[in-house]
């Protein structure tokens, strides 16, 4: 069979480069490895995890903030094998919407272990072991990423688990130890406290959240230790070791001469991700991987072979589903012969704990670095009467400004729905527009909104009008 482009991967960047595909009249193929398509953000990443996360707020709520809002419960429990059997409903629907996709756009779908036999021909590997070949014009490598699980710290998907394991626990642990104070491991953390795990969390730098701003991180660290989380930062493991119903963990502060170990239920590696390219036969084209294991592109996002591009988790960059959808589009109308571009800069990063964190453009720390003068605004959610109607006080916005043209280079906020609210910088940052031009757009009243307008009025030469 012979394709104008063909997909190797179907999470978020790869399905949404095939539709693109066939949107601008390209016959796509798309091949994926499990039975179902969407990769890990819908299977076991993104979406499975906002839906615990949003069944955790409710029953946190439940049993620590009615009472207050004039609502009273008795007997209430946690059903946690209902709470899965929820959150694999969520995921069962959305990846039969990404099915539904390929077939109202035409797209020829391939299961099995796609690899190159060389630039123009892909086989594909079922699981019972036959093979079939497929010719293509162009293709595109959108493989993702996988948990990194270093031999030392014993993954045996039984104790020691990753996020993967983590979102299918029928029972809630009485404790779990997660190592790493990132994105997964701090929303994960977060899921199991608020059910009322005993969580203690150790990271190897001295912050949580390493890379975005540390206002924001030391006030959502704050928030999670009222949650009852336990954080052992600036400390190294040494060694993790699973057993049958329990775990230990040894660690040593970074200042420290004797070690300490803990114990637990489970331990949770989210130390972070590894770009995933096993099985794909680069060898046979020339391509190789850097130390990280990702591939080299162009600003086009073409590999060193033309005609073979890679998107997403397996290329330079944040490994963000939304930055890999770009990626996709971005290929497909290059191919196409359009003019697409992407700014980095500008794609947004979430944490989504509660209250939950954003982030756009430039930190603090970076435009000192980078020795760019800048100003700063900020305003805190405690101030907002919004905020308090819905007992969602903690948090911050923060705006940052260069310091003489006064155009935004970076907003940064910890709050309730802040990963919506981000989306209001993102769009100004795009237009290139001023804290100025921030501030005098007129927010609704009441909303969380208006936080961005005052820090932003903060910005502009201290000009807040409610704090």
């Amino acid at each position: 069979m012979q394709f104008d482009v063909t997909i190797i991967g179907s999470g978020p960047g790869g399905y949404v480069a095939a539709i693109r595909c066939a949107q601008l009249g390209m016959k796509t193929a798309i091949i994926e490895k499990y039975d179902v398509l969407g990769g890990t953000c819908l299977n076991v990443g993104c979406i499975p995890s906002k839906a615990l996360l949003d069944s955790s707020e409710h029953y946190h709520n439940a049993a620590h903030r009615f009472a207050e809002h004039g609502i009273k419960l008795s007997s209430l429990k946690v059903d946690m094998a209902q709470m899965i059997r929820r959150k694999q409903d969520v995921v069962d629907q959305t990846c039969k919407g990404v099915a539904f996709l390929m077939k109202k756009n035409k797209i020829s779908v391939f299961t099995g272990v796609g690899s190159f036999v060389d630039k123009n021909t892909i086989r594909i590997t079922k699981k019972d072991g036959s093979t079939e070949e497929i010719t293509t014009l162009k293709t595109i490598i959108a493989t993702g990423s996988k948990p990194v699980t270093p031999d030392f710290m014993g993954y045996d998907k039984n104790r020691v688990i990753t996020s993967t394991e983590a979102l299918n626990l029928t029972e809630v642990p009485s404790s779990m130890i997660v190592i790493g104070a990132g994105v997964i491991g701090l929303e994960l953390g977060s899921v199991f406290a608020r059910l009322g795990t005993k969580i203690e969390v150790v990271e190897y730098m001295d912050r949580i959240l390493p890379g975005m701003d540390t206002d924001c991180a030391k006030e959502l660290q704050k928030s999670l230790k009222g949650l009852g989380i336990a954080f052992h930062l600036s400390h190294a493991v040494s060694e993790v070791k699973g057993g049958k119903k329990q775990v230990s963990v040894t660690m040593k502060a970074n200042n420290a001469d004797n070690p300490v170990t803990l114990t637990a239920d489970y331990c949770l590696i989210a130390i972070g991700r590894k770009p995933y390219t096993t099985g794909l036969g680069l060898e046979n084209i020339g391509l190789t991987t850097d130390d990280k294991g990702r591939i080299a592109v162009d600003d086009h996002l073409q590999t060193s072979i033309e005609g073979i591009y890679a998107i997403g988790d397996v290329v330079r960059g944040a490994m963000l589903a939304h930055k890999a959808e770009e990626e996709g589009v971005m290929v497909a109308e290059w191919m196409a012969g359009q003019k697409p571009h992407i700014d980095y800069n500008l794609i947004p990063g979430v944490v989504y704990t509660w209250p939950e964190m954003s982030s756009v453009g430039k930190t603090e720390e970076t435009l000192k670095a980078e020795g760019i003068p800048y100003k700063v605004g900020k305003f805190p959610f405690k101030a907002l009467g919004r905020a308090r109607a819905s007992m969602d006080t903690e948090g911050l916005v923060k705006v940052i400004a260069h310091k003489d043209t006064d155009e935004l280079l970076g907003v940064h906020m910890v709050g309730p729905r802040v990963a919506d609210v981000i989306m209001e910088a993102v769009a100004l940052m795009e237009f290139r527009a001023s804290a100025e031009d921030m501030a005098r757009i007129c927010h609704p009243h009441p909303t969380y909104t208006e936080a961005v307008k005052e820090a932003a009025l903060a910005a502009t030469e201290n000009r807040a009008l409610h704090v």
